[in-house]
């Protein structure tokens, strides 16, 4: 899907980290960010596109909650991934405390967050 702008809005296996070890490489060599409900590990990749791994720990609560965060964390990312400058690997932590928040809540926390690590990026 492209928006009118001809920014990219999809979500394809080579916008995600699959294995551990590039999850480890960002945990133990990336930038640390951190927010109310979502902690960013951010470490730059040398490619040309920025990709995104999840990591939600089990104290997130059942299977059925931990899968809506993952469905809220990857839908901010690809929607707002046009605020990143490409190349960037990163992973996305929940922190305690989610509730029932969705896109609508979560959404302004990962704007700053990149706009953060990207100054001078469009909004």
């Amino acid at each position: 899907m492209i928006a009118a702008d001809g920014q990219r809005l999809t979500f394809s296996k080579g916008d995600r980290l699959r294995t551990s070890g590039e999850f480890r490489k960002v945990f133990d060599n990336g930038r640390r960010l951190g927010g109310r409900k979502v902690r960013l590990y951010v470490l730059e990749n040398g490619t040309d596109r920025s990709r995104l791994g999840l990591a939600i720990g089990k104290k997130a609560g059942n299977a059925v909650r931990r899968n809506r965060i993952r469905r809220v964390l990857r839908e901010a990312f690809r929607l707002n991934r046009h605020i990143l400058s490409p190349g960037y690997d990163i992973v996305m932590v929940a922190t305690r405390g989610w509730g029932e928040e969705g896109l609508g809540d979560v959404e302004p926390e990962i704007v700053r967050l990149f706009q953060k690590l990207c100054p001078g990026s469009p909004e």
